[in-house]
């Protein structure tokens, strides 16, 4: 996809407007897009049956959006989920392990059986979440992965379902991964308007 440059002198407009296309263009599901996210919530919700669940990581806003999706998914989706995102443990595991070592050491202190991985990566690769998937393999976790970027990156080869998105616009990777997931949360719900629980 070509990128079209814009000056801060030029008008906002069509700036915006060639934006949110390309976005409302990405997030629109075709009948592939589809059954991938079906997937998503089966393998999520066959982890909840079996007592299992859904792990997050990611980098950046990824990691933000990882934390979202583990609080909505336990909380208005019923389904246990959680994120590795303390402080405490990135830096302990990081010092202790290597930066590109803490995510797969964080998966091994963590992992039970029946539980899914979910990994969250914009360029597709990140050491750290390559080395996660890893680990998670190596216990025969379901992955599945969410990557944008170059169609040949490292992470869309290694899960059960593998999202990816023809953009290397991180804000617009980092929202329509979002809204995929999100809209995940939503069919386990059944409806897209509710009260808080």
């Amino acid at each position: 996809m070509t990128e079209p440059s814009y000056s801060r002198g030029q008008g906002t407009g069509p700036f915006l407007s060639d934006y949110f296309r390309r976005m409302t263009d990405l997030l629109t599901p075709d009948g592939e897009r589809t059954e991938q996210l079906t997937r998503v919530r089966d393998l999520w919700l066959n982890a909840q049956a079996g007592g299992g669940r859904i792990l997050f990581l990611g980098n950046g806003g990824s990691a933000a959006i990882a934390s979202h999706l583990a609080t909505d998914l336990s909380k208005n989706g019923g389904v246990p989920a959680l994120a590795f995102n303390d402080a405490a443990l990135i830096t302990c595991l990081g010092n202790d392990y290597g930066y590109e070592n803490w995510m797969a050491h964080a998966v091994r202190l963590a992992a039970r059986p029946g539980d899914v991985l979910t990994v969250i990566s914009s360029s597709g690769g990140s050491r750290n979440v390559l080395n996660a998937v890893a680990e998670a393999r190596k216990r025969t976790m379901p992955v599945i992965t969410l990557s944008g970027f170059d169609p040949d990156n490292a992470l869309r080869k290694t899960g059960d379902v593998n999202l990816w998105l023809d953009c290397r616009a991180y804000n617009i990777v980092e929202t329509v991964h979002q809204a995929w997931l999100l809209a995940v949360v939503d069919m386990i719900i059944g409806k897209a308007e509710y009260p808080p629980n």
